[in-house]
């Protein structure tokens, strides 16, 4: 295949470059001049269109293992490609939970069946999730998992925090952990700011988070292990973490997307969908964390895509179950934040592409030798979710009803299309 017209990032460049790229048995053969002589038996023109990496998701949740009412592998995934995503890591929060190298390996056999894009399965760092016992990291590794965590429940007991980071070290894996202190947390399910004191809520309070970051950046220190913060939502633990790679610990540090888009105000209505862990937080907070992303504190920003039936959000706010359904919209979401002057372009890329890549261990380039996995879309175009445009078993979009920019024209899974809107 030869994409031609296209502009791209090309690495080391901020710039936007026109150039053509060739592809051939899933790998980059030729970009830019090289490719304009290149012949193939399939062209397609990206006129007025970018080439970029595929998007590398940290955090999406599958729903597969699961009762398939919330969503599957199959769905998802499909709508993670229509998104522009070429890799998702895939949430252990599932039914049952990833603790065993027979939950990974079941996780893997449906992602390469019924899959267009990859899926790196997560294991759970601790048996069922429960925080307690740890679970077989060594052998969930051999499996197939390429990180360990436990999801947004966390770890309360330091001392199995502890022996986790010891573990992990040991044998060289990763950790991602969502930093809340449930203690202090508690049952609350908004950010404890103006919004919560006015409408009654009952609020969760910033230190929730910033106490847990702490605990694990200073057991990191120690144990040395490679540590990444996942969903950070605070201005605080923005700072924390500045502070401790200024001291040399290996950590890196994500944030899901609409938290850089929305803030507390998004709850003034009792929009369940906006009931999120961690919670939408203050306008300070969002420009806290959107500096983080154009410093390069935080590396990388997520989807946390979680998609849930209908009855999981018609229910009073506190009663409903937490998570947006974004994976479509991520790349679009980010497009507004360009568009407002908030991000420019090619770090919006690099931290939706090259940062979640290199947590992993792997690269995300448009380059020569590259494996062909690419995101093809049109920043100008625009479309609508609804319920009827959306993919997802996840009805519940941030931004349901609202013309968003970007559409994405194709995607590229190892030089397979997993994604393509019809031809203009």
């Amino acid at each position: 295949m030869k994409i031609i017209n296209g502009r791209l990032v090309l690495p080391g460049s901020d710039e936007l470059i026109e150039a053509s790229v060739v592809i051939a048995d899933g790998v980059i053969t030729a970009v830019g001049k090289a490719a304009e002589s290149a012949r193939a038996d399939d062209v397609f023109d990206a006129a007025g269109s970018i080439v970029a990496p595929g998007l590398v998701d940290l955090c999406c949740n599958l729903r597969e293992p699961g009762n398939g009412q919330k969503g599957n592998i199959a769905s998802e995934t499909r709508a993670a490609a229509r998104g522009g995503f070429t890799t998702v890591c895939a949430s252990p929060e599932t039914s049952p939970v990833n603790d065993s190298g027979a939950v990974t390996h079941m996780i893997r056999d449906v992602a390469q069946a019924r899959s267009p894009i990859r899926v790196l399965p997560v294991g759970a760092v601790t048996r069922g999730l429960e925080g307690e016992l740890l679970s077989d990291m060594a052998g969930l590794s051999s499996a197939g998992c390429v990180a360990f965590g436990n999801a947004g429940r966390g770890v309360r007991n330091a001392r199995v925090l502890r022996r986790c980071m010891a573990y992990a070290k040991t044998f060289g894996l990763t950790l991602m952990f969502s930093p809340e202190n449930q203690a202090l947390a508690a049952d609350g399910y908004a950010h404890d700011g103006l919004v919560t004191s006015r409408l009654g809520l009952l609020g969760i309070p910033e230190v929730a988070e910033t106490t847990s970051v702490m605990e694990m950046l200073l057991l990191a220190e120690e144990t040395g292990v490679r540590l990444h913060l996942s969903q950070l939502s605070s201005a605080r633990s923005v700072e924390m973490v500045a502070d401790a790679r200024q001291r040399g610990i290996a950590v890196t540090a994500d944030v899901a997307m609409h938290q850089l888009l929305f803030t507390e105000e998004a709850l003034a209505g009792f929009d369940s969908r906006f009931h999120v862990r961690p919670p939408l937080r203050a306008e300070s907070d969002r420009r806290a964390l959107l500096a983080g992303v154009r410093d390069g504190v935080i590396d990388a920003i997520v989807s946390q895509h979680q998609p849930h039936d209908s009855a999981a959000k018609q229910a009073p706010l506190g009663a409903t179950e937490p998570g947006l359904s974004t994976i479509e919209s991520t790349l679009s979401m980010g497009l507004l934040l360009v568009n407002r002057g908030e991000l420019t372009l090619p770090r919006l890329l690099s931290a939706l592409t090259r940062g979640p890549a290199a947590i992993l261990g792997e690269t995300a380039d448009v380059s020569e030798g590259a494996a062909a996995n690419l995101c093809v879309f049109d920043p100008d175009a625009s479309w609508t979710p609804d319920h009827h445009s959306l993919i997802s078993a996840g009805r519940h979009g941030p931004l349901m009803g609202s013309p968003l920019p970007g559409v994405v024209r194709m995607t590229l899974c190892s030089g397979t299309v997993a994604w393509q809107v019809a031809s203009r």
